[in-house]
C-alpha cells in the first residue's frame, strides 16, 4: 500500500501522504466516486492528474471518509460535510491531504531549478542565476508552497502571491516559519511547517502557535 506517511502536527490536525505508484486501473479499485467526481475524471487529459485525483480519494479513505463526504465551493475550495477543514495537493509521485478543525492549507512541490525563473512573480527573494544551488531551489520551493497553502486557506478570490501573501525569512534547518495573509478583508498570521520528502517539499499552514 503506497500510504507513504502520516504526520500529526497537533491533536486535532492530521496529514496523510500517498506515494503514487499504482496504475490508474489499480487506483480505481474499491473507490466509489460521486457523479461529479466521475465527470471531473472523464475530462482530465493527463494520466498523472487522474492518478493524483484518485490517490486523494484513497487518502480520504485512510482518514475515514469517502468521496461523497467531499464537496467544493464555487471558487474551487474543498470542504468536508462534517464541518472539518480539508486541504488537498498532488504533484507527480505524491499526493497529500490535511484535515483539521482549524484553518489549514497544504502543498507539495517537486524541487526543480525551474522555480528560479519564476521567482520574481511571487517573491522579492534575490535569485543568483549564476549559482542556482540546491539550497536556493529548496528555499524558493518552501516560499511557493507556503503561499500556495495560504491561498488555499483564503475563502475568497483575488489574492496575489507577491503582494498579499508574506513569508517571514527562515532557514531550512528550522523546518518552520510564519506567514501572513494581508488583504483588505483579511489580516492574519499563520504558522508554516515544511519538510523534504525525497526530491519534493511538503509545506502546510495552520493557525496553531502552541
Amino acid at each position: 500500500m503506497p500510504l507513504y506517511k502520516t504526520i500529526k502536527p497537533h491533536a486535532n490536525t492530521i496529514i496523510f501522504v500517498w506515494n503514487i505508484k499504482d496504475s490508474l486501473s489499480k487506483l480505481s479499485e474499491n473507490i466509489p466516486l460521486s457523479d461529479n467526481s466521475i465527470e471531473r475524471l472523464k475530462h482530465m487529459k493527463s494520466e498523472i492528474h487522474r492518478r493524483g485525483f484518485l490517490s486523494v480519494r484513497h487518502l480520504l479513505k485512510e482518514a475515514g471518509y469517502t468521496d461523497h463526504d467531499l464537496y467544493y465551493t464555487k471558487n474551487g475550495k474543498p470542504h468536508l460535510r462534517d464541518g472539518k477543514h480539508i486541504s488537498i495537493t498532488h504533484s507527480y509521485e505524491f499526493a497529500a491531504i490535511i484535515i483539521s478543525d482549524r484553518e489549514i492549507g497544504i502543498d507539495i512541490e517537486k524541487n526543480r531549478p525551474k522555480i528560479t525563473r519564476i521567482a520574481s512573480k511571487f517573491t522579492d527573494y534575490e535569485v543568483n542565476f549564476e549559482e542556482q544551488t540546491e539550497v536556493q531551489i529548496e528555499e524558493l520551493t518552501v516560499i511557493w508552497g507556503a503561499k500556495e497553502s495560504l491561498y488555499k486557506i483564503y475563502p475568497y478570490e483575488g489574492l496575489t502571491f507577491k503582494n498579499d501573501l508574506e513569508v517571514t525569512p527562515f532557514n531550512l534547518e528550522s523546518n518552520a516559519t510564519t506567514a501572513w495573509i494581508k488583504s483588505t478583508d483579511w489580516n492574519k498570521r499563520y504558522k508554516i511547517q515544511f519538510e523534504k520528502i525525497e526530491n519534493f517539499t511538503l509545506v502546510y499552514a495552520h493557525d496553531h502557535f502552541n
